[in-house]
């Protein structure tokens, strides 16, 4: 019996958007490559009745998401007391990649890519997991890094908590592409198009009190 994945996730009511369908996509390895693309994502949960959008880090291992948090974080605490049912939470990962300038103001717009994953998130309690994500969302954001720092000790893995998120009800919404003015403004005498976004890493800068003679690492970008 094979165990390979299908190649894409499953639509639901809750994924599949009410406008602009053309732009979703359930592709498995789209889906994985704007979350791998990422390092902060905004996760949505209920707290005390109202809705919370909380900003933190992330990783992807496999068809699981980890997301980093405080011990003292009201949902990484509401998820631990959660049990078998976990917490629901939306989890949304965003790149924008260029602004897009219609002559109208009505059509201006963004170039994006934008994962929303919809699922119950777990507390992860087993050290060794705990410490494999910590490892992997270091990692995520600079590759190499958590074998060329000290590890978190006892206390600090005390302060520190993690979340599980399954990779299951998931979509990926982008947009490409130029202005789509309308015919009536095609003439208009306004400058039309797109302006690229992408990041940029400069090079590193060294703390104050870096000892004398260590280099930056090779797998730091050069700037």
């Amino acid at each position: 019996m094979s165990t390979t994945p299908p190649a894409a996730y499953r639509p639901t009511d809750r994924t599949v958007p009410t406008r602009s369908r053309e732009r979703a996509s359930y592709d498995r390895e789209v889906v994985h490559s704007v979350l791998d693309a990422g390092y902060v994502c905004h996760l949505g949960f209920i707290r005390d009745g109202r809705p919370v959008v909380l900003p933190t880090l992330y990783a992807r291992v496999g068809e699981q998401v980890y997301v980093h948090g405080s011990t003292g974080s009201r949902p990484l605490r509401t998820a631990g007391r959660a049990g078998d049912a976990g917490m629901p939470v939306c989890l949304t990962v965003t790149h924008v990649d260029g602004l897009v300038l219609a002559r109208s103001a009505f059509h201006h717009s963004i170039n994006y890519r934008s994962a929303v994953l919809h699922g119950d998130a777990y507390a992860v309690t087993d050290h060794d997991e705990r410490t494999m994500a910590l490892d992997r969302i270091v990692d995520h954001i600079v590759p190499g890094r958590a074998d060329d720092s000290r590890r978190a000790n006892a206390k600090e893995l005390a302060r520190t908590a993690v979340l599980r998120l399954a990779i299951e009800e998931v979509s990926v919404k982008t947009r490409t592409g130029g202005p789509e003015d309308e015919p009536e403004d095609l003439e208009l005498p306004y400058w039309t198009g797109v302006v690229p976004v992408a990041p940029v890493y400069g090079p590193p800068v060294p703390a104050g009190d870096l000892a004398p003679g260590i280099a930056p690492p090779g797998y730091l970008p050069a700037g």
